[in-house]
């Protein structure tokens, strides 16, 4: 990928953000069962490992959901920054953003509360299904338990390249100025790509989607009723998250605002000429994105 861009301040306009979601596992390795395993099948001790899940519940599956869920609407309203898990999150997104994690978050808890009240009785439950393989010593207590179940969210300002500063003296400091700024320009422009990538996805998907004449109609190209939706929300992103005032990207979010914001998937699916039309704008969209490497 090789599309750079000029490296603006950004500092007011765009912030940090990283997320953290720890749970509960509910997984055991079990050495006694891995070790009858190996000799039953005269193989070396510690060759094959037998995991077993210490609770196998419904309550359980809905915190791994919300959790992932969570995860989800975090990156899709925030864009890549580092390796750590930073992500950069436009001020025009905070409130936003911050709403939604909050809402998520607190049904994350509840969900861990009413798991946390039926604890016991799941475990008398699991009992049954583990049969020789259960063993209560390995089950924390509730207690223990909810300190294992956290979502962590923190916000931190973005440095500006020109307030790089340390006490190093003059020729180290203006290496290390340099070495940030390369930083910071790379990752601006990853996040700016990733923008586009997204773009590219959905309206590649749609237009495949739409490929299709009404004779020709077939289980390989129905299309579900997000099919707008999903462009639209990635134009969204576009105007929003937009920091380095990218006119090209500007442009491309006011065309495909103004093609599809009046199409409903239900018009596609009954008129073929709307289809040709829609495709035909959404090709013209992906023929003019910026040449990226995925």
């Amino acid at each position: 990928m090789n599309n750079t861009i000029s490296t603006p301040s950004i500092s007011s306009s765009a912030m940090l953000t990283e997320l953290t979601i720890s749970q509960w596992a509910a997984r055991k390795l079990d050495k006694t069962a891995s070790r009858d395993i190996a000799a039953k099948n005269y193989a070396q001790e510690g060759i094959a490992n037998v995991n077993k899940k210490l609770l196998d519940c419904e309550q359980l599956k809905a915190i791994q959901k919300i959790a992932g869920a969570t995860r989800n609407t975090h990156y899709s309203m925030t864009m890549p920054w580092s390796d750590s898990g930073l992500r950069l999150l436009t001020t025009k997104n905070y409130f936003s953003h911050q709403k939604e994690m909050t809402g998520m978050t607190q049904e994350f808890m509840r969900l861990v509360d009413s798991f946390l009240y039926d604890y016991e009785w799941e475990i008398n439950k699991t009992q049954a299904k583990l049969g020789m393989m259960f063993d209560r010593s390995e089950y924390p207590t509730a207690e223990q338990i909810r300190g294992k179940f956290r979502i962590g969210l923190s916000y931190m300002p973005l440095p500006d390249v020109g307030d790089f500063r340390i006490d190093v003296g003059n020729e180290a400091n203006e290496q290390l100025r340099s070495h940030y700024e390369t930083y910071y320009e790379e990752k601006l422009t990853e996040s700016m790509n990733d923008l586009w990538v997204r773009l590219q996805k959905v309206c590649k998907n749609m237009s495949e989607r739409l490929n299709y004449k009404d004779h020709e109609r077939s289980g390989t190209k129905t299309f579900s009723n997000t099919i707008v939706s999903n462009v639209l929300d990635v134009v969204d992103l576009l105007k929003t998250c937009n920091v380095t005032n990218d006119p090209e990207m500007d442009r491309i979010a006011r065309k495909l605002e103004n093609n599809l914001h009046m199409v409903e998937p239900q018009d596609l699916r009954d008129d073929q000429k709307l289809r040709e039309v829609t495709k035909k704008n959404v090709d013209e969209v992906l023929s003019s994105l910026p040449s990226l490497d995925i």
